[in-house]
């Protein structure tokens, strides 16, 4: 039986006197304020676009606020309706083309996109819950960086990432989508002070290292020691600056990614996911490690 496109059911076939919201409809207005920073502080909320991250979403209880799509999205996904239902009778709002087009920023949206509920995690209940590999982005500009560090983080098995510092909104629609669904499993932590996250981490028993091109200390000599079998803090900087000096001086070792090639460098993203997946692999590899779960 047909029912109101605004509830969260699988038969949400509209009837003629349902139409389709609209670019004017108030609350695809309200929604598409979300692209803007200040409006997103404002609310609390952000927008998550794209079936992957829609549904990596509603597996957090309480974090999707409600769901719009186009009727052949919301067809098409099917499973994403019945789970907006059973996570907490989200509503879900049925629209036209130029209202999804008004909600997202892809060149090809995927006919899907949900307003989440942020989710900020203060770094004292992080730290509570022992994680023992961090990501902390220092002041990282760029939302293409950030986010796919932020993926990189939870592949490797990464507990929390820390925005920290003049760093980019983690809520960014381009964050948001680099992720792939990441920003929905970590502990998300924004703080102003990073050297203050720094002393945060170091006495939660973490060792807090700086990836630096211009590192005294090799990675691959540094985990051939042993220096990566215990819980630790990797800190990155922007791809244009790096960190700040006086940062990279309060970790207890900078470190730089050996380059066996003719290569200058390494972007962000890539030195982050071979320092990050170097932590993974010792401390899965350590004294104490149940075999099972080594790599």
């Amino acid at each position: 039986m047909p029912v109101n496109p605004q509830v969260g059911r699988l038969d949400h076939v509209r009837t003629p006197e349902q139409p389709l919201f609209t670019p004017r409809t108030p609350r695809v207005v309200a929604a598409r304020r979300l692209h803007r920073r200040r409006d997103r502080e404002t609310t609390g909320r952000f927008l998550a676009e794209g079936p992957q991250a829609v549904r990596e979403a509603l597996e957090r209880p309480g974090v999707v606020a409600e769901l719009f799509g186009t009727p052949a999205a919301l067809d098409r996904y099917a499973d994403l309706v019945a789970a907006a239902a059973t996570v907490g009778a989200v509503p879900v709002s049925a629209l036209t083309d130029d209202a999804l087009a008004a909600l997202t920023e892809t060149v090809a949206p995927q006919g899907i996109v949900a307003v989440c509920h942020q989710l900020d995690v203060p770094i004292d209940a992080a730290l509570d819950r022992a994680p023992r590999l961090v990501a902390v982005l220092a002041e990282i500009r760029d939302p293409g960086n950030a986010g796919t560090v932020l993926r990189t983080a939870d592949a490797a098995g990464a507990g929390a990432v820390v925005f920290a510092g003049d760093a980019v909104d983690p809520y960014n629609g381009k964050c948001v989508r680099s992720s792939a669904g990441s920003l929905f499993h970590l502990d998300l932590v924004r703080a102003a002070e990073p050297a203050g996250v720094v002393a945060r981490l170091r006495a939660a028993g973490l060792t807090v290292l700086a990836a630096s091109g211009y590192g005294e200390t090799d990675l691959d000599e540094l985990t051939d020691a042993g220096g990566l079998a215990r819980p630790t803090a990797w800190l990155f900087g922007s791809e244009a600056h790096g960190l700040p000096p006086e940062l990279a001086g309060a970790a207890d070792a900078r470190v730089r990614v050996p380059l066996h090639g003719r290569a200058e460098s390494l972007n962000l993203a890539a030195a982050a996911a071979v320092c990050l997946y170097a932590s993974a692999r010792a401390l899965r590899s350590g004294p104490g490690v149940p075999t099972a779960e080594r790599a």
